[in-house]
């Protein structure tokens, strides 16, 4: 687990390991999303970038009568 300081302006500077295995490049776009008592970063994906990502998904769930 990697640990990250506040800076006085509010940055977060996020590590290296962390940014390799996410793929995040420089400039990229993050959603910030407040969530229980933590910050979540979400990358923002094109959505060509997410054709195929459920692939695999099992959608063998029951379902309520009105949602089919």
């Amino acid at each position: 687990m990697k640990t990250v300081t506040l800076s006085p302006k509010f940055q977060v500077v996020i590590p290296r390991a962390v940014r390799v295995a996410l793929g995040l490049t420089g400039g990229e776009k993050l959603r910030v999303i407040p969530y229980a008592d933590r910050v979540e970063f979400v990358p923002v994906r094109p959505m060509k970038q997410m054709r195929g990502f459920l692939r695999g998904m099992d959608t063998t769930i029951v379902r309520e009568p009105d949602r089919r």
